[in-house]
């Protein structure tokens, strides 16, 4: 079965196009299930409704989930926008790195 803590180290290698960090750690994810038939469900947010690259950003998820972790058979990811997202969300190293 996948495990959550598999999908969260892909995650941590998945970067935002605009910001250049992990979407984990700044926050993006908001939840991660995962069921015995391999298919692995992200519910996320984006910094900004417009955000340019949300479709190359949602694909790149899928991708990297499904590339790197064995025994996933489908990706789904929802975008979400309760609660939206703020900067309280980014982790305290990616702050400092962006210097917040």
């Amino acid at each position: 079965m996948v495990k959550r803590e598999q999908v969260i180290e892909v995650l941590k290698t998945v970067k935002d196009p605009e910001i250049l960090q992990s979407v984990w750690d700044l926050g993006l994810i908001y939840d991660i299930t995962t069921d015995p038939e391999g298919v692995v469900k992200i519910k996320m947010t984006m910094t900004t409704p417009f955000c340019p690259y949300a479709s190359a950003l949602l694909s790149d998820i899928k991708k990297s989930v499904s590339e790197n972790i064995s025994g996933v058979v489908d990706v789904q990811v929802e975008v979400v926008w309760d609660p939206p997202w703020n900067i309280d969300k980014v982790s305290p190293e990616i702050k400092f790195a962006l210097g917040l």
